[in-house]
């Protein structure tokens, strides 16, 4: 039978009941409580509503940056805060000076590492090991290598502080130390064809996306400078600025040296085709009072390790609607850009693949029995096959157009690389085209749903071809978004 429950048995009813005895001023002050925690409770309610309709009709749009180490993504990057955050991007001219200089080094180090070779390869054999230059690395002697003159030797010798300046430098890219590496513990250069890969190569340094958004704090999350900040102007000089300075003529001198450069030719060293050349401009760049152009920094190639995340706001369709942008550059080691990280980007807007096409002869510095154009290939293909990534738009970036001429035009042939690529011309409509074709058909046949296929012939260091096409990439970008939003993807007028 059921049993009546009284008022007084609700464990609830003493909390909600008045006070016993309660008086009449009691009772309205704790009316009046009452209404002002109901008053409060609403306008919580009511905010997080708003909040959440906020987040709903002005989600941010997120481009995910992709492709092999080298292949433009941070130089892509630095492009769209060009075009979108001039002001950050002009704050930090001072620190991207640091990089630079780091660059100067780093080709120089490997003119130096060659005349070494080159000066023990030459050296009599019949001269003692002790009378051989310290330096010197143990090379077969070899009669068709090119000598070296007193004079040359002598240009080396007076060159040495720029290595002496190389830790100076990356301690003031990271003071902690804890993610550059030291140029002996360095990959090694990946522009060597393949009869040559297994020569030494290049020292780079790698910066982890904590250390760079550190440094480049302003640039890395959007922040305009404000009017209070203490700003380094980058030109009161520093160590390296005067080293470089002190040793600017005889590096010009080094550099325009005909042995030298038939010596880097003979020994297939195109320190011109690399990111982070600054040779030809010796004379600008080693100024004590430098202070780099837009077109320097966006030549500057620090390798970044990790993920790095940059945001911005973008003004579309008239100037009349904006949207916070997010660009996520995933670090180009393939380590970093398989398909482990593919569950944390599933919902990105817009992925813009880079493909170095101008690498077709070169190896990578992870495995070099992979040619560079054959792993950029695989990589497209497992991007484009994945199902997570199936709804996502994907742009194509045929990158490094202007070396791929320049290869060309020097007589290098792609069907020695590219067998299929058979007896065609070798030129660069010809080529190009062809490669283009091989990543459509790529997109056509292992997409999991039907999409558009979006590509463009890119050099990213030019900035003023890159903007236009940025600015193309972020009007289509925003008006998918748009559509999302709408959940109405037939509309005309978007």
């Amino acid at each position: 039978m059921p049993v009546r429950v009284s008022m007084s048995d609700d464990p609830f009813s003493e909390f909600v009941s008045p006070p016993a005895n309660e008086t009449i001023v009691q009772r309205e002050a704790r009316l009046r409580n009452e209404e002002d925690a109901k008053r409060v409770s609403d306008a919580i309610d009511e905010e997080i509503n708003r909040q959440r309709a906020e987040q709903k009709r002005e989600r941010c749009v997120k481009v995910l940056l992709l492709g092999q180490s080298e292949s433009g993504k941070s130089t892509t990057l630095k492009n769209f805060q060009l075009m979108n955050s001039r002001k950050a991007f002009r704050a930090d001219r001072a620190q991207w000076r640091t990089v630079i200089h780091l660059n100067i080094v780093r080709s120089f180090r490997l003119i130096l590492e060659a005349m070494a070779e080159v000066q023990a390869a030459t050296t009599s054999p019949t001269v003692s090991p002790r009378l051989k230059p310290v330096d010197a690395p143990d090379v077969p002697y070899d009669p068709e290598m090119p000598r070296l003159t007193p004079e040359l030797l002598l240009l080396k010798m007076k060159l040495s502080p720029l290595l002496q300046i190389e830790d100076v430098l990356l301690r003031k890219l990271d003071p902690e130390g804890s993610s550059v590496f030291g140029g002996q513990h360095l990959t090694s250069l990946t522009n060597i064809p393949f009869p040559d890969r297994q020569k030494k190569g290049m020292k780079e340094i790698a910066l982890s996306s904590r250390a760079l958004g550190t440094k480049f704090s302003r640039l890395w999350s959007g922040e305009e400078r404000k009017s209070t900040d203490v700003q380094d102007d980058g030109l009161e000089p520093d160590e390296p600025s005067q080293v470089l300075q002190a040793c600017s003529e005889d590096m010009i001198r080094l550099w325009n040296d005909p042995i030298v450069r038939k010596l880097l030719e003979r020994e297939k060293l195109r320190l011109e085709e690399l990111p982070g050349f600054y040779l030809d401009s010796l004379d600008r760049v080693t100024e004590l009072r430098y202070m780099p152009t837009d077109e320097d920094i966006v030549r500057a190639r620090i390798k970044t390790l990790g993920v790095t995340e940059y945001r911005f706001t973008v003004k579309a369709v008239g100037n009349t609607i904006s949207r916070d942008w997010r660009i996520y550059d995933v670090g180009g080691q393939r380590s970093c850009v398989r398909a482990a990280w593919v569950p944390f980007f599933d919902d990105m807007d817009a992925i813009i693949f880079l493909a170095p096409i101008s690498c077709f002869d070169q190896v990578l510095e992870e495995d070099p029995s992979v040619n560079r154009l054959e792993d950029s290939v695989l990589l497209w293909k497992s991007i484009i096959s994945n199902p997570l990534l199936a709804k996502t738009n994907i742009i194509l970036f045929l990158n490094k157009c202007d070396i791929l001429q320049r290869k060309l035009a020097a007589g290098i042939k792609l069907a020695k690389y590219i067998v299929s690529y058979g007896d065609r011309p070798n030129d660069f409509e010809s080529t190009s085209t062809y490669l283009r074709r091989k990543f459509a058909q790529i997109h056509k046949d292992h997409s999991p749903q039907k999409r558009g296929f979006y590509s463009h012939f890119t050099s990213v260091v030019d900035i003023e071809a890159t903007t236009k096409i940025l600015l193309d990439v972020q009007e289509m970008v925003l008006r998918a978004n748009l559509r999302d939003l709408l959940g109405d993807k037939d509309r005309g007028y978007l």
